[in-house]
Parts: structure tokens; C-alpha cells; sequence
């Protein structure tokens, strides 16, 4: 019965003009992974191991509130990107931005981090789960330049080793870099 009701409802907003957002609202995808945040230490490291630098072009998939890409930018002089799927954490992200003075270097982008331009990366960090790096690695593998790198907290990538492993905290962090093309 509220199938029905919802439908309605959309039939009675379609009449309206509204149907364009309503089925928008009802379409959107909700977050795989629910937000956790990273300690400053582990963020630190994580960068750290990528090498990050003011060349740098890192972007955060899965960005939750800003706290890599704007620690990129601030400690390290890089320019950022974070993606994330929920409206919230972009808002608290860009907030983060704007009270640090980083929203000069960094943009943030409501979106789906599976179907995102991620190419202008040099840089890639990750808080996933294992099953979410593994669907995202085809992509990152074909989207990003050879000698990209890539950190992950807590969550590896299954039989793609990494170059580097370090424990911070009792996490895991790994570091990988997309492979010559050949």
C-alpha cells in the first residue's frame, strides 16, 4: 500500500511540474560505507607515504567531511578533490575549507565516486571497505596515469599488493602506484 501512496504522490508532483526531482530524490544512491572518521595522525601518514606535494592533485573518494584534502593543501601545498555521495558530508567538507582558508586549493563534489572524472589525480586516498576498493580498482586502473599513487586506510585491494604497508594507530595503510601501460 505505500508503494501505491508514493506513486501518487509522484503522479500528483508530476502534474505539478515537480516530477523531474521527485524521481531524482527517490533515484539517488545512498552512501556504501558509512562515515568514519580518520584520525590526524593516520591522515598524516597517509600522505606522508604517497609523498604528497604542492604538485599534487589528491583526491579524497569517499570524502566524508574534507579532512584529507584539506590537510593535503594546508600541510603539504597540494590542490584537492573530494568526492562523496552524501550531501551533508560535502556541506561539512566545504564548511571545513572556507574556516581553514584551504577553499582556495580544494573543491568538493556531490557525487558518485564510481562515476566521476577522477583522472587529474596524482594522488588517490581511500577509506573503503576491501569489497569497494576491489569494484573501484578497474576504474582507477584505467582512469589514472602510471605513477599515480594510491593510499588506502585499513582496507586493501585483494591481490593487488601493495608497494608499502605501514600500521599507524593499530590500522593498516597501503600504498600503491598504477603500473606502466604496456
Amino acid at each position: 500500500m505505500q508503494r501505491r501512496q508514493i506513486l501518487a504522490a509522484l503522479a500528483t508532483l508530476s502534474g505539478a511540474g515537480f516530477a523531474g526531482s521527485a524521481f531524482d530524490v527517490l533515484a539517488q544512491r545512498t552512501p556504501d560505507v558509512i562515515f568514519v572518521p580518520t584520525a590526524f595522525e593516520t591522515v598524516m601518514q597517509m600522505l606522508k607515504l604517497a609523498e604528497v606535494t604542492n604538485k599534487d592533485i589528491v583526491y579524497d573518494l569517499g570524502c566524508g567531511d574534507g579532512r584529507f584534502v584539506v590537510t593535503a593543501s594546508q600541510q603539504f601545498g597540494a590542490r584537492g578533490v573530494g568526492i562523496d555521495i552524501d550531501p551533508e558530508r560535502i556541506r561539512e567538507a566545504r564548511e571545513l575549507a572556507k574556516r581553514t582558508g584551504a577553499d582556495d586549493k580544494v573543491r568538493f563534489i556531490e557525487g558518485d565516486l564510481f562515476e566521476a572524472d577522477i583522472s587529474e589525480a596524482t594522488v588517490v586516498t581511500l577509506y573503503l571497505l576491501t569489497r569497494l576498493n576491489l569494484k573501484l580498482r578497474p576504474k582507477l586502473t584505467k582512469e589514472l596515469k602510471p605513477g599515480t599513487r594510491i593510499v588506502s586506510h585499513a582496507f586493501d585491494m585483494g591481490d593487488w599488493k601493495p608497494e608499502k604497508t605501514m600500521q599507524v594507530s593499530g590500522s593498516s595503510i597501503y600504498l600503491w602506484r598504477i603500473p606502466a601501460r604496456g
